[in-house]
């Protein structure tokens, strides 16, 4: 396993990628199982990824970001999406508590209840953001965990989410959070590091 903080500090964005490096369903696999295991609010795991790797499929997104080579070469393009209506499951996503004793019947009742009201009193607003910002902590338990098993990866925002979503047949129950290549980086055509701000100009303590 690699040392965290060597993850941390070596982990880049991958804007060129090795060509001919397929990845696996089981490379990808290795690094869901790993991603399961990321926060979500009320464990309602917002997220859901469409995973391309048919070359075919991949030159129609490139298209879809606007020509960007990197997806081409990319192993395999990830697409991470966000479940506006995620707080529905509660119900099934809860029930093994009440299965195993956990909860009792009247405490999973409740929890269920809360958990649903708690969205839709919020209203459709809310429910996109949740679905953004938990979709982005799982998205960066992605990147990491890729980079642990000895892959690269570059999260990208240049693309046209509709495309996306007319390529991938996506429902408008999910929001199109970002877009992750992966694959292994030529490093020769690695830039430097830029800059990066110092911790007293990003955080204030009062």
């Amino acid at each position: 396993m690699t040392d965290f903080l060597q993850l941390v500090k070596e982990r880049r964005s991958a804007n060129n990628f090795l060509p001919n490096n397929p990845i696996t369903k089981n490379d990808l696999n290795e690094i869901f199982d790993l991603v399961k295991y990321g926060p979500s609010a009320f464990n309602l795991q917002h997220t859901h990824y469409m995973t391309v790797i048919d070359p075919d499929m991949k030159e129609s997104l490139q298209k879809a970001a606007f020509g960007q080579h990197k997806v081409l070469s990319s192993s395999a393009v990830i697409i991470v999406l966000g479940d506006k209506k995620a707080f529905l499951q509660a119900p099934e996503i809860y029930e093994g508590m009440k299965m195993l004793g956990i909860l009792s019947k009247q405490e999973y009742d409740y929890l269920v209840n809360d958990t649903v009201s708690f969205y839709q009193t919020r209203g459709e607003e809310f429910q996109k953001d949740e679905a953004i910002r938990n979709a982005s902590l799982s998205a960066m338990l992605f990147i990491m965990a890729a980079k642990e098993k000895g892959w690269d990866t570059c999260p990208m925002i240049g693309f046209d989410p509709d495309a996306v979503k007319d390529v991938l047949n996506i429902s408008e129950q999910f929001e199109v959070i970002m877009m992750i290549t992966i694959g292994k980086e030529k490093v020769e055509s690695r830039k430097p590091r830029s800059y990066r701000k110092p911790v007293r100009e990003f955080v204030t303590y009062i």
